[in-house]
């Protein structure tokens, strides 16, 4: 972050060490044993339950809660991580309170649904800290899979197809893998490392290697499927929107304006919170869960004021109402219907952002003329991202790839999915399930069926 380290209002260190490690702990601590049996004893156990239709990894959710309740948790996990194999990190990081826990009988009939993603990540935590991999390798294939992109999508899918025998290769840029799981979820949700601690895990089947800094200008996607049996792209959203000026300057020219899909990766790389600086007034841009995420982690490193603000209405924010409410009560600030025009910087260092309020009519946003500015030394921009791949060789479909219900793209023997493809929700669980699904179809293909 340019000038981060010579602007006065942006420092590391703003708190005591004591306070780092309380406003980053768990933000929902493990169940005990006894904790997770009362919890289960709450579901109903449906017939046709409205939770496993709400799951997009279709995991058969009164089943392991059952299986909890008769004391099997290692059951419980298999049956998660039969559907899905990143059931630790979902468990923590999925928006169950919009997903299964929505549609739970409890919370339609009392407002207090079973606390499905707690449970979830009791049985899969008790199988992982057992050390054990329910799962084993058939009998090698020949075929030779390469993977590009190491986060939940392209990891379910070398799973899966390591599972039939496959040999994967997984090509990732970064020296890390994991994708989002490991540098963009909000360090709370996934404290003590376990994003990696799951990989490793997963990764003790056996058949998958991983290239970590392998993926550059030399490896082309017709290169890959010239090498290799079939293709599968999990490469995500690589490309940040810019944040443009109303005099058509971009807004990372000044000092002290990010993207906040870096400053949380830097923030879950660091060691030492203290040493991550902070801006005393911070302001983020824009809805969704990667501004919720920049915006609470901000105030929690010790920012005095943290203001979100969003273009459109609360109600239009794609960040969860129990997200939303966790910012609130942390702190921080949430404007709605404004849009920023300006930044004013005194010899290159942020001081003010200056915005129009916005309305919505018939779905389009117009400005209203009247203008506010907000005091700020630092910004981070939440703007959405983009697809990086070269379009000349494969479909793009409103700027993803264009995938069929398998996962198939317009080239032969390439398969996507995750945020890159086409009809997903950008959520970690819908990767899981659309990696699952693809490597099932890649086993067909080879397979000749």
């Amino acid at each position: 972050m340019a000038g981060s380290e010579t602007t006065e209002g942006v420092v590391g260190g703003r708190l005591h060490a004591e306070d780092y490690a309380l406003n980053f702990a768990d933000l929902h601590p493990a169940m005990d044993l006894h904790e997770a049996k009362v919890a289960a004893d709450r579901c109903y156990f449906c017939h046709d339950a409205p939770c496993v239709t709400a799951c997009p990894t279709t995991i058969d959710i009164p089943l392991f809660i059952r299986q909890i309740s008769t004391g099997m948790p290692k059951a419980a996990a298999r049956t998660i991580l039969d559907q899905n194999i990143l059931g630790g990190m979902c468990a923590r990081a999925c928006p169950t309170e919009v997903l299964c826990e929505e549609a739970c009988v409890r919370e339609l009939a009392e407002g207090a649904p079973v606390e499905i993603g707690r449970l979830q990540r009791f049985a899969t935590d008790f199988l992982i800290s057992a050390d054990e991999h329910p799962y084993h390798r058939a009998a090698e294939t020949g075929f030779r899979i390469a993977v590009v992109g190491a986060g939940p999508a392209g990891l379910s899918c070398a799973h899966r197809l390591s599972m039939k025998g496959h040999q994967v290769t997984v090509f990732e840029p970064n020296i890390k893998p994991g994708g989002l799981n490991e540098y963009g979820i909000a360090a709370y949700k996934t404290v003590d490392q376990f994003a990696q601690r799951e990989v490793d895990w997963l990764l003790s089947i056996g058949g998958i290697e991983i290239l970590p800094g392998q993926l550059g200008d030399d490896i082309s996607i017709p290169g890959l499927r010239d090498s290799h049996d079939a293709v599968f792209l999990g490469i995500g959203l690589a490309g940040v929107n810019a944040l443009m000026t109303e005099d058509g300057g971009d807004a990372a020219a000044v000092d002290n304006v990010e993207d906040a899909i870096a400053f949380i990766a830097r923030l879950r790389q660091e060691t030492d919170l203290s040493q991550l600086p902070v801006g005393r007034d911070v302001v983020v841009i824009g809805g969704g869960m990667t501004a919720i995420d920049a915006a609470i982690q901000s105030k929690l490193l010790g920012a005095e004021t943290v203001t979100l603000v969003y273009r459109r209405g609360r109600e239009q924010m794609s960040a969860s109402g129990f997200e939303q409410e966790l910012a609130l009560k942390r702190g921080v600030h949430i404007r709605a219907n404004a849009r920023p025009v300006r930044l004013i910087s005194e010899n290159g260092a942020l001081g003010e952002v200056e915005f129009v309020r916005t309305r919505t009519r018939d779905g389009r946003i117009e400005d209203t003329g009247s203008r506010f500015r907000l005091k700020a030394d630092q910004l981070f921009r939440a703007i959405g991202q983009r697809l990086e791949v070269d379009s000349d060789r494969i479909e793009i479909d409103r700027g993803k790839i264009r995938v069929d219900g398998d996962g198939r793209t317009s080239l032969e023997g390439v398969w996507a999915g995750g945020d890159c493809a086409s009809g997903g929700d950008d959520l970690t669980v819908t990767a899981v399930a659309e990696g699952r699904d693809a490597a099932e179809d890649i086993h067909r293909f080879l397979s000749g069926n």
